[in-house]
């Protein structure tokens, strides 16, 4: 597909900017979503936004409705209820314009089996009108960065998983969209290759682009600058990585290390205004939820002190993802029990 009011049989790559009507930075909005299938709700009054310029991580359990966003976002179903906005359009009815501004690299393998990695390639590219000078090049340039060069000339059906998953991805940059969905894009990858999408992704941010991302790597979730947190259709949680720490434990937390723990000096600690509970990991080291880490360090050393308790180490502790994940999980379900009898899918 040539770009509008390009000559015939040349390609240009889409401006970055927003379209006519579009929010400057808005490019994707969901209000009160929600689709179901023969009457089952997949997902459920989903509302966020999604800015220009940044990575946006979608996590959430197998079935817990993140494909399904991604095809509501994409046009691809219908919402049963709510609206949907991609870069200001309604994505069922969207221009040719609108179409070729994102790419879209789904969970699973949709090129054709029985061409090469680099004939699925130029066929991707002749779809966005790219010319035979601009399309070599740009698929070198992508056959290298995905690290499939060697196999370029390999029917794809016999090639890995893993390597089919680089060659949709390659696919999916070919027109180098302002907006790119990825849905588990680094599944089947190993981890030297997925930091090398992950840095290729910053790069783009980067550039004014913007990442939709969903994985089933939740410490990739490290990576983006907002994460939505979905479980059975709802989102649960939307914030930056360090603020849904802060949700998911309460606050901050602090390990503090003595050989000379007492009672007393535990009981102390405890007692402080901006500690929300102390729990002892070792003999000699306990964890300490606090309000604010940095605020909390210095008063925390003076309660060791008073207590006549000479501090190994006192630092923030930084829980893994993974971690955050699931107490923000457990703290759903404790506040959103499935109906009795019933089964996750």
């Amino acid at each position: 597909m040539a770009a509008p009011n390009a000559p015939a049989g040349t390609y240009r790559a889409p401006d970055t900017g927003p379209l006519p009507g579009a929010a400057p930075t808005t490019r994707i909005e969901l209000r009160g979503v929600s689709k179901s299938f023969d009457g089952d709700p997949v997902v459920r009054d989903l509302t966020f936004e999604v800015m220009q310029g940044e990575i946006f991580g979608f996590i959430g359990p197998s079935g817990s409705g993140k494909t399904t966003t991604i095809r509501l976002i994409t046009g691809v179903y219908h919402p049963t209820e709510g609206t949907v906005r991609l870069m200001g359009a309604d994505p069922t009815h969207t221009s040719r314009q609108v179409q070729e501004r994102f790419g879209y690299m789904p969970q699973h393998f949709v090129l054709y089996p029985t061409l090469t990695v680099r004939e699925n390639l130029y066929f991707s590219a002749a779809l966005y009108g790219m010319g035979v000078v601009e399309r070599r090049r740009r698929v070198d340039q992508l056959l290298k960065f995905v690290e499939l060069w060697d196999a370029r000339n390999k029917v794809t059906v016999n090639i890995s998983g893993g390597m089919q998953r680089r060659v949709q991805l390659a696919a999916s940059l070919l027109h180098d969209p302002p907006l790119l969905f990825t849905d588990e894009p680094t599944a089947g990858i190993d981890p030297v290759l997925r930091g090398k999408f992950w840095e290729e992704f910053r790069r783009l941010r980067d550039q004014g682009r913007t990442i939709f991302v969903t994985t089933q790597y939740v410490g990739e979730s490290e990576y983006c600058d907002r994460i939505g947190v979905i479980r059975e259709g709802r989102i649960i949680a939307l914030d930056t990585p360090m603020n849904l720490r802060r949700i998911a434990m309460g606050g901050d937390v602090v390990d503090v290390e003595s050989d000379q723990f007492s009672p007393a000096a535990i009981y102390s600690i405890s007692r402080l205004p901006f500690v929300q509970h102390v729990q002892p990991v070792t003999h000699r080291e306990i964890r300490v939820h606090v309000q604010e880490a940095g605020a909390a360090v210095p008063l925390l050393l003076d309660a060791m002190n008073d207590n006549q308790c000479e501090v190994q180490r006192i630092e923030e502790y930084r829980p893994s993802f993974d971690e955050v994940f699931i107490e923000l999980m457990k703290r759903d379900e404790a506040a959103n029990p499935a109906p009795e009898g019933a089964q996750n899918a």
